[in-house]
């Protein structure tokens, strides 16, 4: 079993990634600076591709400056704005009901952190946790289907749900790099780590990876 040198494969990461596609989340940060379109983006970016994402949110941005505008829109114009992301109806209603939620609840401004923010429609820990790293720039373990199995596959926790692997990583992970991991780890598993048959030809890491649970590999 090799060892794992988490800082050694951080750096090595850091300075790869530049090469890499921006992750879609980050990117709506790169572009607006505000938590709130990054609350948005990321509850449109489950279960759908980010090419598709990025031009739902686009769309929703140009009705949307702020939460509050939602009010101004019906559910089915929310719907059309955002089709054809994943869920878009049910995420239409998510966002339909977030202005009144955010006013009740904390006095119509977004929190910054996780517990607060799983209060709010659609938002699970998944989305939370990426809020609160990308659009805050505070320590989040954001734990998605990629930082799961890639954290799994090279053999520094042994998890079987992205909840396990999050309580896992927040003991284990040090805390100087919870912010940046999912964003580095997404654009890793989706240029070279793939869920089938990764590239580990190309890896750049593959000295550091015990490569658990490949069955087949480029």
């Amino acid at each position: 079993m090799k060892k794992i040198d988490i800082d050694k494969i951080y750096k090595i990461l850091k300075k790869e990634s530049a090469n890499f596609r921006v992750p879609v989340v980050d990117l709506i940060d790169l572009q607006t600076n505000d938590p709130s379109k990054v609350l948005l983006g990321t509850i449109l970016s489950a279960r759908t591709k980010d090419e598709v994402t990025v031009q739902a949110s686009s769309r929703l941005f140009k009705k949307v400056n702020k939460i509050d505008d939602l009010n101004k829109l019906s559910v089915k114009e929310v719907e059309k704005l955002i089709f054809p992301v994943g869920f878009y109806k049910t995420k239409a209603k998510h966002l339909k009901k977030l202005p009144k939620v955010l006013k009740e609840k904390f006095s119509g401004i977004i929190p910054d952190t996780v517990e607060e923010l799983v209060e709010l429609p659609g938002v699970g820990r998944k989305t939370a946790n990426l809020v609160v790293a990308v659009g805050f720039k505070k320590p989040a373990v954001c734990v998605d289907t990629h930082v799961h199995r890639i954290s799994n596959r090279w053999g520094y926790v042994k998890t079987k749900t992205p909840f396990e692997t999050e309580m896992a990583l927040r003991k284990k992970l040090p805390v100087k790099y919870w912010e940046k991991i999912n964003s580095l780890l997404v654009a890793y598993g989706q240029h070279l780590c793939a869920p089938i048959s990764p590239w580990c030809s190309k890896c750049f890491i593959i000295d550091y990876c015990n490569q658990i649970d490949v069955k087949t590999k480029r």
